[in-house]
């Protein structure tokens, strides 16, 4: 049975775990990054289980800036509760569990968090390839953003929420 909720410190090994088999060293937060991000905003972390194995989790921090800088990564303090603008970091799924619906499951609950937050929309960078993904959410892709992270190149990708807060 599928179980979606926010993060705990208690989870942070799996979190980690995740995130390691999901990105290349040079992308992956570490566990030090994970443990300051879990402890100043758990409520970002949004996290699909079976049971007691994390198949699938999302988080990012809350900010007013409108697009996602490369600071944010590595900054867990730049994150604002009541902030504007959700950022996304991370959307891992276990590669055993991928094409399954899993992350599909997590970004609906990501949007629709945010939307009872009253954000104004959802920014996320991602590899060129995952654009058609995102765009199924109804993410604009704003082009080539600034980021540097991990030495890659990165789409900014932006979901404006303000009609669905409306209803």
């Amino acid at each position: 049975m599928l179980c979606l909720r926010h993060a705990t410190p208690d989870d942070l090994e799996a979190i980690e775990e995740l995130e390691t088999v999901s990105f290349p060293p040079e992308e992956a937060a570490d566990r030090t990054r994970l443990q300051e991000r879990l402890a100043i905003y758990p409520e970002c972390f949004w996290l699909l289980f079976d049971e007691k194995k994390l198949l699938a989790y999302s988080c990012g921090l809350a900010t007013e800036c409108r697009d996602l800088a490369d600071e944010m990564y590595a900054n867990a303090s730049l994150h604002e509760k009541n902030g504007a603008w959700q950022m996304l970091f991370s959307v891992c799924t276990d590669p055993m569990h991928r094409g399954e619906g899993l992350a599909h499951h997590v970004l609906s609950e990501v949007i629709a968090e945010s939307c009872a937050r009253k954000r104004a929309g959802i920014v996320l960078t991602c590899k060129e390839a995952l654009v058609p993904f995102y765009r199924e959410f109804g993410f604009a892709d704003e082009g080539v953003s600034d980021s540097t992270h991990g030495g890659q190149v990165w789409h900014q990708m932006r979901l404006h929420l303000g009609e669905r807060n409306k209803a």
